[in-house]
């Protein structure tokens, strides 16, 4: 039985390989484990699987990192596979010494006949450990045929059980798996092994992953235990896919993180959508990382697949914008040129769709801009821009000047304030007036609302 998380420092670990981009499904992963690392105060490792040399990239492992990083989880601790070689050499041959781990010869098209034959007498297609009866003569003999050898790890035909976080009890007869191959004919460990290694080395007490590695549990907690280590906490999650259902890639690019962050997403509704979707709680706004941690259950995440809409995720955005408070925004803000501050920010925060919307509201309070005016409506705003008040103006301004207006041209409703609106900010629609006012000051307001550039 797998053991249950050890607290009071939990040690987690996300492990991509970095072999592509990686998208909001593996960022679901990383999130649930960053976040219940942050709120039990333990470790968060970012391991990169990066033993297959032919496909693994640097310039996509520094992606990963930027993503993290943009996400607010960056790792406490980055290790790398290609680092720990001699690490799961020394455990293979543990393994070997044990008899755990043995020689097969057997070549792919070999064991593709074997497999065909077994299912059509219909039985499963699991390898038949032809090669436990090779004797030390057999094995010569292939060698001295140039054949070399891989190795499998031998399992213990046993059922093997584990308290799932997610799935709640489990349990797989290992007798009906496959003994699985831990080191090619070249001598390169396939992903179980390392895995489990680094797992042991690392200290990790819970293993957070898709539920597409539920098959791989039960060989690993025989790894871990012939290894003579404790074995982590498991824990598999529901996998996210298209609207279409269609499973998200590495390969094709499906929402990738670089992609949403490219396209003005934010990463607060990029997490809380990813780690909330497909649960039994609430999609919503968060305010912080800390917020979400505190949302993050895995007994409530759901066992059928859950699907990321890139339309939910633009209103997600929307509304956490929406909520931001100018602290979070403050260092944006004045990254981007944007002024006015807490004022400014607390007018336009409404109305944006994407952070980079406040730019364009910007331009409009503190640039030379031409208001948008209606012959019908020339002589009301140039009556109106006689009306102004004298400055310093502030929140009440709007109200005090509309009413004069209002009472000197006895127009009402729409007919009093589209026009203003269209003449002072060009748009039909936007932020409270009342605010934008004072922000644009009378040397912007009096030249629009005469028909000239201010």
């Amino acid at each position: 039985m797998s053991a249950p998380l050890r607290n009071p420092a939990p040690v987690l670990r996300f492990a991509p390989s970095p072999t592509g981009l990686i998208h909001v499904g593996n960022a679901r992963t990383a999130l649930l484990n960053a976040l219940i690392a942050r709120r039990a105060g333990g470790t968060f490792i970012l391991r990169f699987d990066d033993t297959d040399a032919a496909r693994s990239r640097t310039e996509y492992a520094d992606a990963i990192a930027a993503d993290l990083a943009w996400l607010g989880i960056a790792p406490d601790v980055t290790v790398r596979q290609s680092d720990r070689l001699t690490d799961y050499a020394a455990a293979a041959e543990r393994l070997k010494a044990m008899g755990r781990l043995y020689p097969a010869y057997e070549t792919e098209e070999e064991l593709d006949l074997k497999r065909g034959l077994q299912r059509a007498r219909g039985l499963p297609p699991v390898y038949d450990r032809a090669a436990l009866a090779l004797s030390p003569e057999d094995r010569a003999r292939l060698e001295a045929e140039g054949r070399r050898p891989h190795w499998r790890f031998r399992l213990d035909h046993r059922v093997v059980a584990w308290d799932d976080g997610v799935r709640g009890p489990q349990q797989v007869d290992t007798a009906t798996l496959s003994d699985p191959v831990l080191v090619r004919a070249d001598g390169s460990f396939l992903y179980t092994l390392p895995s489990v290694v680094d797992d042991l080395a690392l200290g990790v007490t819970q293993v957070i992953r898709g539920e597409d590695h539920v098959t791989n549990t039960a060989v690993q907690i025989e790894i871990f235990e012939a290894l003579g280590g404790p074995v982590p906490g498991f824990a598999h999650h529901n996998l996210l896919t298209l609207p279409s259902g269609e499973g998200l890639s590495k390969r094709l690019g499906h929402l990738s993180l670089s992609a949403l962050r490219e396209a003005g997403q934010e990463a607060l509704a990029v997490a809380a959508l990813s780690v909330l979707v497909g649960t039994s709680h609430a999609v919503e706004p968060v305010a912080d990382l800390d917020g979400l941690a505190g949302m993050v259950d895995l007994a409530a995440i759901s066992r059928a697949p859950a699907r990321f809409d890139p339309a939910d995720l633009d209103a997600l955005t929307a509304r956490t914008l929406h909520l931001m408070p100018f602290s979070a925004a403050a260092a944006r803000l004045e990254a981007a040129g944007i002024g006015g501050g807490e004022a400014f920010w607390l007018a336009v925060r409404a109305n944006l769709s994407l952070f980079e919307d406040a730019r364009g509201w910007w331009e409009i309070v503190a640039t030379p801009q031409a208001g948008v005016i209606a012959d019908a409506d020339r002589a009301f705003l140039t009556e109106a821009a006689g009306l102004l008040p004298a400055e310093p103006w502030d929140g009440a301004t709007w109200k005090l000047w509309t009413g004069a207006v209002k009472a000197a041209t006895e127009r009402t409703g729409r007919k009093l304030f589209h026009p203003l609106r269209l003449a002072l900010t060009g748009r039909e629609t936007g932020p409270e007036l009342a605010a934008l006012l004072p922000l644009m000051g009378r040397a912007r307001a009096e030249p629009r609302l005469r028909g000239e550039v201010g």
